[in-house]
């Protein structure tokens, strides 16, 4: 049974995630107020490393660790997470003199992660703290401490972990992100971690990758008639064929919509030479132009068909159908 407010007033419900809400975003707000020294620090130990970073937490801070190393990564900083509980039972092999640990509790007093540091000391690691509580023993011990503490917790009982894991979450993408832009980390560069996506797709793939080469695309001389043009551009499968001139130089394209205009403006095109009816100086792409620029090309003079020229030569052919196969759109 839905609870309805009264007196005009939202459900309750309604008016619990409203309140959740405002206070996770006051948290993340008071964050970017106390950025500052540290921060900075913490970002030149991270671009200074010579090993990688570990992002290390237990129960829901390590819940957002495993977040925050997984960002890390994918935004040109190695990462990935070491569970406390697992790091005091043999995973700590794993961490070595170059590493940078980011040690994250809310309390600052989690007895795995206190059981690390001075092992991580010793071996000359370096560590970068992110608690709630700048006094803690965690804090106290790190290279860098992160300040993610906030004012309550958005659970109404101020107990279960809420705002204070919001709160460490963006710290970590604020990290991540300034990283990012101070290692110049591109959309190509984000691109290559990510080949599998459409933004990999997008950024990856080129014209080349995806063309008709040049035995595969219909081509006829200037002076076939059209009506034989037409034989080619139904074998080719590509509502289009490549016209070249009495030397071989492509001079135009005859697509299907060519084909429309000169059977409204020259009526029998029995003996009708494909030259008077094709489209001149037709648009083309480069192959190693991307394949995402062609599908902009296409869209922009609203074409389905691209030819492929390199140095001047005709060398295949591109429709917006590759272009769909390739999952490029």
């Amino acid at each position: 049974m839905s609870q309805t407010g009264t007196s005009g007033n939202p459900p309750r419900p309604i008016e619990m995630a409203r309140r959740v809400l405002q206070i996770e975003a006051q948290a993340v707000s008071a964050l970017g107020e106390r950025l500052g020294e540290d921060f900075l620090r913490a970002v030149d130990l991270i671009l200074g490393c010579r090993g990688r970073v570990i992002v290390c937490g237990l129960g829901k801070s390590g819940h957002i660790g495993r977040k925050i190393a997984a960002t890390l990564s994918s935004t040109g900083t190695p990462a990935y997470f070491v569970h406390a509980a697992e790091a005091v039972h043999g995973d700590l092999g794993m961490i070595t003199r170059n590493d940078i640990l980011i040690a994250i509790s809310n309390s600052g007093e989690n007895d795995e992660l206190l059981t690390i540091v001075p092992l991580i000391k010793r071996q000359g690691g370096r560590l970068i703290a992110v608690t709630g509580n700048p006094a803690s023993s965690l804090a106290q011990e790190a290279d860098v401490h992160l300040d993610a503490g906030v004012k309550e917790e958005a659970c109404p009982l101020n107990l279960a972990p809420t705002a204070s894991t919001t709160a460490a979450l963006a710290l970590g993408d604020a990290l991540a992100v300034a990283l990012l832009d101070a290692r110049g980390f591109g959309a190509e560069d984000f691109a290559r971690s990510h080949p599998g996506g459409a933004l990999g797709r997008r950024l990856l793939t080129h014209i080349r990758d995806v063309m008709r080469p040049l035995a595969s695309v219909p081509t006829v001389a200037e002076d076939l008639p059209i009506i034989e043009a037409l034989t080619a551009i139904s074998d080719g499968g590509m509502g289009m064929v490549a016209v070249h001139d009495a030397k071989g130089m492509t001079s135009g394209i005859f697509t299907d919509g060519d084909l429309r205009r000169a059977m409204q403006k020259l009526g029998d095109l029995r003996a009708t030479p494909v030259a008077q009816a094709m489209t001149r100086h037709p648009r083309t792409i480069a192959p190693g132009r991307l394949a995402i620029e062609g599908v902009q090309l296409m869209e922009e003079h609203k074409i389905t068909q691209l030819l492929v020229i390199d140095d001047g030569q005709l060398c295949g052919a591109v429709t917006m159908h590759d272009l769909f196969r390739a999952k490029v759109i």
